[in-house]
């Protein structure tokens, strides 16, 4: 017990939480947790997952911003190798947040974990030349109930670091650099709509 600390509503978005894992280290190396639920339990975080991800992508990759429609999953993100910039956008029609974004580095060297309970788009942008995600999800993935929200939307104001670029009115990435690098997103992700454009029910 006591393996995580905990930063609660980050951003002043209700429900969002940075988690940091207490790291052993010595002369070979370190060990941590990763997860532990009766942490989480004790935190107060009483969240039964059941699936894992892992994504690997190289550097000016952006996957998102991603929700599920009927079955909005909590997940629990961290990063394995390299870098990324994670984002979460509050869609919960009733929250006094609704449409704010918050944002943060996740990368191997700082282990944090980002928490994102239900009714939130999530997406990240790749920093590093290549970049490992692993989450947990509460609910399994359902392929036909997926949805999203263009990366680039004015409205919601993401500052995604590094990049440069002009909004052309659509999410589609032509024009957009992360340094050198063009920024690459699948077809899909190209397509989302703006947050305004879109019908939501109370998630």
């Amino acid at each position: 017990m006591g393996q995580i600390k905990t930063e609660r509503n980050t951003g002043g978005i209700e429900g969002l939480c940075v988690i940091e894992p207490l790291v052993h280290e010595d002369s070979r190396g370190c060990f941590m947790e990763t997860y532990n639920a009766a942490d989480m339990k004790e935190a107060g975080f009483d969240i039964v997952f059941v699936q894992d991800n892992q994504s690997s992508s190289s550097k000016g990759v952006i996957r998102g911003l991603h929700y599920q429609k009927e079955f909005p999953q909590t997940k629990l993100i961290r990063c394995i190798k390299g870098c990324v910039y994670d984002v979460a956008v509050d869609l919960r029609k009733d929250s006094p947040t609704y449409g704010r974004y918050y944002g943060l580095i996740l990368s191997a060297e700082n282990r944090k974990q980002l928490l994102i309970p239900k009714g939130f788009a999530h997406g990240f942008l790749v920093l590093s030349d290549t970049a490992d995600l692993c989450y947990k999800c509460d609910d399994l993935y359902h392929q036909n109930d997926e949805a999203g929200l263009a990366w680039n939307d004015p409205d919601l104001g993401i500052d995604w670091p590094g990049v440069k670029g002009d909004y052309n009115g659509t999410a589609d990435p032509a024009g957009y650099v992360l340094e050198d690098v063009p920024l690459t997103l699948s077809e899909k992700d190209g397509k989302w709509p703006r947050l305004k454009d879109i019908k939501l029910k109370t998630l």
